[in-house]
């Protein structure tokens, strides 16, 4: 009987890789709530603004560590002599291993503590771009051949598996940010702050696209991995300080029952005696809604990461630019998404009474709009107005297919879960972005990658369509 016991314990591990990680990052358990009044309304007065700034500061210093390789693609592809199709899958590495990451991530972030959880994933991310930097120093194209294969495929592979698991460490920011955002504001003022929340994407993408373009301009593309990195690390320090968990854990109500005790959240109240397990499987695994949006994030990815990761390279190599002008001109790109962002929130909201469908639809049509018009245009001047058209256009379903309208069609109590499910189709998006748009290029030249983006803005303005019907016909019942 004894030695049983003992073959149970070696075969059966107390714990294994996942569950010592939710260990880790265990969120921490309620305390006493505080009772005085004025003390709460101070208390998450100065936690709400604390915790909007940090969320904010840390997404923007994601992207400076994600879209960072962008602008140095073009350079890389000439220093190290790789084709299109080879740049396509460095790039796409970190979209396959953030599709499967934001997922599980996502899950993992549902009953982790933000406050650990954020600053760790910014951490190893920053050490991920150090690590592509250092094997580019360690190996140098033309001059070793390794185990039978030329130095340079290997130190693709090398850079590949670095990028990869950037993608994957990236994958845990949006989640635990979204698990914030779903417990620090309510119902009716989610609308708005997640909007300008999502300007974060934008304003990191601008601030990237500057900083790489000067940094490669003047130290070459290596400092545009590590200059970053080393900020990333600074400010996942300061985030630990910054952040906390959900207000239950340091004393405060429900923000709910804060801002808004007299609204009675149905489907919230519905799922109280529901484990996780079920009311994952409630509001994602059978949820019709939620898989719509996930195809049809697909299709805004391959747009969004296809038009920021090429517009340069397309813009030097068509348009016959410098590097610098590329940049500047994609710089436009994220700054008119900062507006179409605010935009698509507000009009959602205002004029179409909390309809996403609509305004998706409208703006998936000015993504078609503007990458033909930037095709057949030939006045450099108004290449700045078509990018920064696209870039107003392609932020709007960005920011609502796969995360307000996701939030909204599943529960808060599986917010993380539900944006990483979406994000991670996003992702395989973004996989046959990268990759599908290299091909493109290499097989039918510059036409075939525009004509493959306007197709996938036509593509999920259907998908749009089939949701915004679908919501109509269920008001009607």
């Amino acid at each position: 009987m004894q030695s049983a016991e003992k073959i149970k314990k070696l075969s059966i591990p107390d714990k294994g890789i996942f569950n010592k990680l939710v260990g880790f990052f265990k969120e921490p358990d309620a305390i006493e709530q505080i009772q005085d009044r004025e003390v709460i309304k101070k208390t998450y007065a100065h936690w709400r603004l604390r915790t909007f700034t940090a969320i904010f500061i840390a997404y923007v210093v994601f992207y400076l560590c994600k879209k960072n390789i962008s602008v140095a693609l073009p350079v890389m592809g000439i220093e190290l002599g790789y084709s299109n199709t080879q740049l396509g899958l460095l790039g796409g590495t970190l979209y396959f291993t953030y599709a499967i990451g934001k997922f599980v991530n996502g899950i993992m972030a549902d009953r982790s503590n933000v406050r650990v959880f954020l600053p760790v994933a910014l951490m190893v991310s920053a050490i991920a771009n150090i690590c592509l930097v250092i094997s580019s120093f360690l190996i140098t194209p033309g001059h070793l051949s390794f185990f039978g294969l030329p130095s340079a495929t290997v130190l693709l592979w090398i850079m590949a598996f670095f990028w990869g698991c950037n993608g994957w460490f990236q994958s845990m920011g949006f989640p635990a940010i979204a698990k914030s955002l779903s417990f620090w504001y309510s119902n009716k003022e989610r609308g708005t702050i997640w909007s300008f929340w999502s300007t974060s994407h934008e304003s990191g993408t601008f601030l990237s696209v500057i900083l790489s373009g000067f940094l490669i301009a003047k130290f070459g593309w290596q400092s545009a991995f590590y200059i970053p990195a080393i900020l990333a690390i600074v400010i996942s320090l300061l985030l630990y300080s910054n952040l906390r968990d959900k207000p239950t854990s340091i004393g405060l109500p429900e923000v709910e029952t804060y801002r808004e005790p007299e609204v009675v959240a149905k489907t919230e109240d519905n799922d109280k005696n529901l484990t996780y397990r079920e009311i994952f499987k409630k509001h994602i695994l059978f949820n019709k809604t939620i898989w719509l949006l996930a195809i049809a994030y697909v299709f805004v990815y391959i747009i969004r990461f296809g038009t920021q990761d090429w517009i340069v390279k397309y813009l030097i190599e068509i348009k016959k630019n410098s590097l610098e002008t590329a940049a500047m001109k994609l710089s436009v790109l994220p700054l008119c998404g900062i507006v179409g962002t605010l935009c698509a929130g507000f009009l959602s909201d205002k004029v179409f009474k909390g309809q996403r469908a609509p305004i998706n639809v409208i703006y998936l049509t000015g993504i078609m709009c503007s990458l033909l018009a930037l095709k057949f245009n030939t006045i450099g001047t108004l290449d700045y107005l078509y990018i920064g058209a696209l870039g107003a256009f392609t932020y709007g379903p960005q920011v609502l297919i796969g995360g307000l309208c996701a939030i909204e069609s599943s529960s808060k109590k599986v917010a993380s879960a539900a944006t990483g499910f979406t994000g991670s189709f996003g992702y395989l998006g973004a996989i046959l972005s990268s990759i599908g748009t290299g091909i493109a290029i290499d097989k039918f030249q510059w036409d075939g990658a525009i004509y493959f983006w306007v197709a996938s803005a036509f593509l999920c303005a259907l998908i749009c369509l089939i949701i915004w019907h679908d919501e109509k016909y269920s008001k009607t019942l």
